[in-house]
C-alpha cells in the first residue's frame, strides 16, 4: 500500500507517555509528567458544573466566549499592562497545544526558517517539519541555559519567519531575562521576524521573580503572539483551555486555523476560566509560593541524596544531574531504572534534544503534594542504598 504521512510514522510514543505508562505498570510515584495530583480551585469547578446546567450548551463563538475573551483581555492588562481588544485581539483555543498548533499554522508556510530553542518540548519540532518549514535549533547549555548571543543570531537569515520562544521553560525552569529579552526583540526587528511565546507557565515563578512576556518590549507587539494556559494557572490540566493574545491581523489567521482544527472550546470551561481569571492577586501570588516551597523540598531532598540540580525560576519542573550517583548507564536507562526498582517515574531530559543530548540530565516535577514528594524521596533514598548491582542499567 502507498505510504501514509512520513513523518507521522516515523515519530515514535512521547516520552511522557511511555514513562507515565510505565509509571502505572510498577505502582511507581509519578514525577515526569507535568500534572498536579489535586484538583483546581473548587469555586471554579463549581462554576463549571453551575454553566453546564444553565441552557448554553450549543456552539460557542468561534474565538470563545465573551466572558472568556474579555477576563483574558483584562488580565493582560492587569498583569502586564498590555491593551488587547477583547473582540479581535483573543482567540480561544482547546488547550495551549491547539494554541501553539493554530499559531505556527497561522504563521509559516513551506520553505519558512523557524528557530527553536534547545531543549524544546516535544511538540514543536514536529508541527513546524509537518507545515513544510524548516527549524533551525539553537540550544542552550546546563547548568545555567543561558541564550546564546552569537549562536542565536547566526541562526537567522532572510528566509526566517519566526522564533518560538517559551518563557518560563520547558523542561528547563527557565525564565529569559530581561536583557535577553530585549537582545531577541532586537534581532525580531532586525530580520522582520514573528515570535511565538509560549507562556502557559506565566504565572509560575518563584524567587521574587517577575515574568515578562516579549510583547510587552517596545516594538514587538505587532509581532508577537502569546499563548496562555487555564491548565497550568489553575491546576486543571484536563480541561484543555488555552488562549492566544496579540494584534488582530495576527490572531485573525491563528482563528481561521483554529476553525480547522478543534473549531471551538466548551462554553462551560470558558466560562468558569473567565470566573478563574478575575480571581484577587493573592490566589496567583499564593500558587506560586506554594510550588516554590515544593520545587525547594525536592531540591534539597535531590541535594541530599547526591543529585546535583540546576536552577529552576519558573514551571512545573527541576532539572537534576544524576553522573555521581555511580549509576552505569545515561538518562533514559537511568529513569527506567528508578520507575521500575525505586517505584519514582522522571523524564530524560535527552527526550527534549532533536540531536546528540547531555546524557546524565533527568527531569522531575514538583507540582505535587509535598507528602508525595516526601515518599518519592523516601523511595529513591531505599534506591541509591541499595547494593550497586541492584542500581545498574
Amino acid at each position: 500500500m502507498k505510504p501514509a504521512n512520513l513523518l507521522l510514522e516515523q515519530t515514535g510514543t512521547t516520552i511522557f507517555t511511555l514513562m507515565s505508562a510505565l509509571a502505572v505498570q510498577h505502582g511507581a510515584i509519578n514525577l515526569g509528567q507535568g500534572f498536579p495530583d489535586t484538583e483546581g480551585p473548587a469555586d471554579i469547578v463549581e462554576q463549571a458544573a453551575l454553566a453546564l446546567r444553565d441552557h448554553r450548551n450549543q456552539y460557542p463563538p468561534l474565538t470563545g466566549t465573551p466572558e472568556l475573551k474579555t477576563a483574558v483581555a483584562a488580565a493582560n492588562q492587569r498583569f502586564y499592562g498590555l491593551g488587547i481588544d477583547p473582540e479581535s485581539g483573543v482567540c480561544v483555543t482547546s488547550g495551549a497545544t491547539e494554541a501553539l498548533t493554530a499559531c505556527l499554522i497561522a504563521l509559516l508556510n513551506p520553505g519558512d526558517e523557524a528557530i527553536l530553542i534547545e531543549p524544546l518540548y516535544d511538540t514543536y519540532l514536529p508541527v513546524v517539519k509537518l507545515l513544510g518549514a524548516v527549524p533551525k535549533l539553537v540550544r542552550l547549555e546546563p547548568p545555567n541555559w543561558e541564550l546564546p548571543r552569537e549562536a542565536l543570531a547566526a541562526a537567522f537569515s532572510p528566509r526566517t519567519k519566526l522564533l518560538l520562544l517559551n518563557s518560563p521553560m520547558n523542561p528547563t525552569g527557565k525564565l529569559f531575562t530581561p536583557d535577553e529579552l530585549t537582545f531577541i526583540a532586537g534581532l525580531l526587528a532586525r530580520h522582520d521576524a514573528y515570535a511565538i511565546c509560549d507562556e502557559v507557565y506565566e504565572h509560575l515563578v518563584f524567587d521574587g521573580a517577575r515574568h515578562i512576556p516579549l510583547m510587552t518590549l517596545p516594538g514587538t507587539f505587532e509581532r508577537c503572539l502569546r499563548i496562555g494556559s487555564a491548565g497550568k494557572t489553575f491546576s486543571l490540566t484536563g480541561w484543555k483551555v488555552g488562549y492566544v493574545s496579540g494584534p488582530a491581523r495576527l490572531i485573525g489567521l491563528v482563528a481561521k486555523a483554529h476553525q480547522n482544527l478543534t473549531f471551538t472550546t466548551a462554553p462551560n470551561l470558558q466560562r468558569a476560566i473567565a470566573y478563574g481569571l478575575g480571581k484577587p492577586d493573592a490566589y496567583f501570588s499564593t500558587l506560586a509560593a506554594e510550588l516554590q516551597a515544593r520545587r525547594d523540598l525536592l531540591r534539597q531532598g535531590l541535594e541530599a541524596l547526591g543529585f546535583k540540580t540546576l536552577p529552576t525560576g519558573g514551571s512545573y519542573f527541576i532539572t537534576a544531574d544524576m553522573s555521581g550517583l555511580g549509576f552505569n548507564g545515561d538518562d533514559v536507562a537511568f529513569c527506567r531504572a528508578i520507575t521500575q526498582q525505586a517505584k519514582v517515574a522522571a523524564i530524560p531530559v535527552s527526550a527534549f534534544y532533536a540531536g546528540p543530548a547531555p546524557r546524565q540530565l533527568v527531569r522531575f516535577a514538583f507540582c505535587k503534594q509535598p507528602a508525595l514528594l516526601a515518599e518519592a524521596l523516601a523511595r529513591l533514598q531505599g534506591w541509591i542504598a541499595s547494593p550497586p548491582l541492584t542500581r545498574g542499567a
